[in-house]
């Protein structure tokens, strides 16, 4: 049984290092808000929704190593710490949503003691674990309902229990279904530059004992043209208003893929990951990380010295091609401008 990808106690946050999986299993403690910033910009915790809970633990983590002796004090180390975090990743909207969530809650109970105060931070970033648990329970049983027994389905990069609190977004509907009883085959993307598809989508189907075959990123086109291919079902680091996507770079050729070919494009994504102050994925920051990590693979330079290289983390798919967003609070389809906020007004007990 792989280890959680997170675990929080008395201030330290045990980080499952996911850049070494799937040969070594290897821990890092994080002991303040700025070692766990370190550990989510360097993706040795991510996916959306876990980042999201691990900025949550960074805050607690701020609050309790304060040494204000004010309430007001202690909310402008907190806000320090925000930024800190925030800057961290700028494109999974589930990181300041988790952010801003235990900062309101610090600011609106202000008026306690200093250690009630600190308490209840660390108490609201506990919340952001547990709600994650549950709203990924939702999810899969969502997703689920959508997969059919005998469908192949082609995912990219890793959108299970390694990328969240609980059981998964995307890949949790497929562990759902068989769950279920359903025979399902999944096509991996390796997903290139991290391969989180091939280092960690295969482990976590492996443990499941879900029927999978890793490929190349750039197989899938010809998959879909042999008719191999009855779903694409991918994961999402935010949501606009309008339905727009953005999702880890490669997810927009997949949609254009599957509109050519006929194949549900579905996004598996909690509520939080709705970004409603955005209207269109134009707006959307998309991270651009260092070339590096695109001219070496695990430390091996693949190009010759001086080459320039260009890595962009996501990519942002219009709704038009997206065939349905499953979300905790149930399945939305088009049009995502009026059906999207529908939705999430809904109250949601999990």
């Amino acid at each position: 049984m792989m280890p959680r990808p997170l675990k929080y106690a008395r201030g330290v946050l045990t980080v499952l290092d996911q850049l070494r999986l799937p040969h070594v299993v290897r821990t890092v403690a994080c002991r303040d808000p700025g070692q766990t910033a370190e550990a989510i910009r360097s993706m040795r915790v991510r996916g959306a929704p876990a980042i999201g809970v691990a900025a949550a633990y960074g805050m607690a983590q701020a609050a309790l190593a304060s040494r204000a002796r004010s309430s007001t004090a202690l909310l402008k180390d907190l806000e320090r710490a925000a930024a800190r975090l925030k800057a961290a990743r700028p494109t999974a909207v589930n990181l300041a949503w988790a952010v801003d969530r235990v900062l309101e809650a610090a600011r609106k109970g202000r008026e306690r003691r200093l250690p009630a105060l600190k308490a209840l931070v660390e108490e609201e970033a506990r919340a952001v674990e547990e709600e994650d648990v549950r709203l990924c329970a939702a999810i899969a049983r969502n997703g689920a309902e959508l997969l059919r027994s005998g469908d192949r389905v082609l995912t990219h990069c890793n959108t299970g229990a390694l990328a969240t609190a609980g059981v998964g977004t995307a890949l949790g509907c497929v562990t759902e279904a068989v769950r279920a009883g359903k025979a399902l085959h999944v096509w991996v993307d390796e997903t290139r530059p991290y391969l989180q598809g091939a280092r960690l989508t295969t482990l976590e189907l492996k443990e499941a004992r879900v029927p999978h075959t890793l490929i190349t990123d750039s197989t899938a086109g010809a998959l879909m043209a042999a008719g191999k291919v009855d779903v694409v079902l991918v994961g999402a680091d935010r949501v606009t208003a309008k339905g727009d996507v953005a999702n880890k770079i490669g997810t927009y050729s997949l949609a254009v893929l599957a509109k050519h070919h006929g194949i549900p494009f579905y996004v598996a994504a909690p509520a939080s990951t709705v970004d409603l102050s955005l209207a269109d994925g134009a707006s959307i920051p998309i991270e651009e990380r260092p070339p590096e990590e695109v001219l070496s693979l695990q430390g091996r330079a693949l190009a010759p010295k001086g080459t320039r290289a260009l890595h962009l983390a996501f990519d942002v798919t219009p709704h038009t091609l997206v065939s349905a967003l499953i979300t905790e609070r149930g399945v939305v389809r088009a049009p995502y401008d009026l059906n999207l906020p529908e939705t999430l007004a809904r109250p949601w007990e999990g």
